[in-house]
């Protein structure tokens, strides 16, 4: 059944028809019609027929024939693509190449914010007024609005590069200033009252904590298959999200080797009567498991820890922010800090913790060793 500018041919039971086009051959399988059935024989040339028709008319666009052939796309335009179609399909296709938090993430910028403000408007019919007014009524962080909107750069910058669309209008969508907040650790004293308010596991993981400057996601992802404790070394390669998903960590140099300092290695030594033959290092107490979040582990045991030891609240991340600011008070060099907090460089140790840098370098193991020498910390840490 061929013709000069087109053919049917049959393969099992489906008809697959081919075409030229712009000097470019095209074939596809003409869904929903069985070669087994005579009928559907005349179907499929009438379908063939058709599309010869569209293409000498100037008509002809793949996409109305054969929505799901992997060049149908190219056939379209901005005004005939719906953004929630583009930013599912963008989504479908970033699952393979991203972690699973991250993937959540996109998830939920999209069905909870773009998709309910953007997703019946055409590609084309979207304006950097639209994208301003909608900014301008939420009520969320400028972080989380910067975060929002990187799927749909992502497909207004396909769609432009695609030639689907004449401009993108978020190229004039500036990212949302970020305000850095300030650091505020805790002072010695506020540390030890915190620790002295705390019992078994809690006091545990908050020691470690303060002194190793992990992030509460890598703190209670941490299991003893991680640990080296006769040469003083732990490896941090996972995160627990919070979604209580274990991840891996989303930089390179987050996946890390971390010089454990004697209080943190003291730490997991009073640890192992607790969970030595578990997986997980840190449990909660009140149900034997591990931390699904640093939601449980902030409301139930930080929160009450800071309110016994009457100290001012911060988040728990202020355990890493005061490892840094005593390591470096004590003339650690920032480049082993940078390393030790899973920075690539110590850029962001100068930009957010300048001020404890002192105008010496020496040994770090030696200064760092002062602070536990001159701590009030009463405990053996000896095997």
């Amino acid at each position: 059944m061929a013709t000069r500018k087109g053919s049917l041919t049959v393969r099992g039971d489906s008809f697959i028809v081919g075409f030229y086009y712009n000097n470019e051959r095209f074939r596809a399988t003409i869904p929903a019609l069985s070669a087994s059935k005579k009928a559907h024989h005349k179907t499929a040339e009438n379908i063939l027929t058709r599309i010869q028709g569209d293409i000498a008319s100037g008509v002809f666009n793949l996409h109305d024939h054969f929505p799901n052939h992997p060049r149908a796309n190219k056939f379209r335009d901005g005004s005939g693509i719906t953004i929630s179609e583009s930013l599912l399909t963008w989504l479908d296709r970033r699952y393979r190449d991203c972690e699973a938090s991250t993937h959540k993430d996109y998830k939920s910028a999209i069905n909870s914010h773009l998709i309910p403000a953007f997703g019946e408007l055409r590609l084309s019919e979207l304006t950097t007024s639209d994208i301003h007014n909608w900014k301008d009524d939420l009520l969320i962080s400028n972080k989380r609005i910067n975060n929002v909107l990187i799927p749909l750069r992502a497909i207004f910058s396909e769609a432009y590069q695609d030639e689907l669309i004449d401009k993108n209008p978020l190229d004039r969508i500036k990212h949302l200033p970020l305000r850095q907040a300030e650091p505020e650790p805790f002072t010695r004293e506020e540390l030890e009252s915190i620790l002295n308010a705390c019992e078994g596991q809690v006091r545990n993981i908050f020691e470690f904590a303060f002194w190793t400057g992990l992030r509460t996601s890598e703190l209670i992802a941490l299991q003893w298959e991680d640990i080296n404790l006769e040469n003083g070394f732990a490896f941090i390669r996972h995160v627990r999200t919070r979604t209580g998903e274990k991840d891996r960590p989303k930089t390179t140099s987050s996946i890390r080797q971390l010089e454990l300092l004697p209080p943190a290695l003291h730490a997991l030594k009073e640890q192992v009567q607790y969970t030595e033959n578990e997986g997980h290092i840190f449990l909660n107490p009140d149900t034997e498991q591990p931390w699904k979040h640093d939601g449980p582990l902030r409301k139930t045991a930080w929160i009450p820890a800071l309110k016994k030891a009457s100290v001012k609240y911060r988040k728990p991340y202020s355990t890493r922010h005061t490892f840094a600011s005593m390591v470096l008070s004590a003339g650690a060099d920032p480049m082993w800090v940078a390393s030790q907090m899973g920075h690539k460089d110590w850029g962001m140790i100068r930009k957010v913790y300048g001020r404890w840098l002192p105008d010496v370098n020496t040994s770090n193991q030696n200064k760092i060793s002062s602070l536990w020498a001159q701590d009030s910390h009463k405990g053996d840490t000896s095997d």
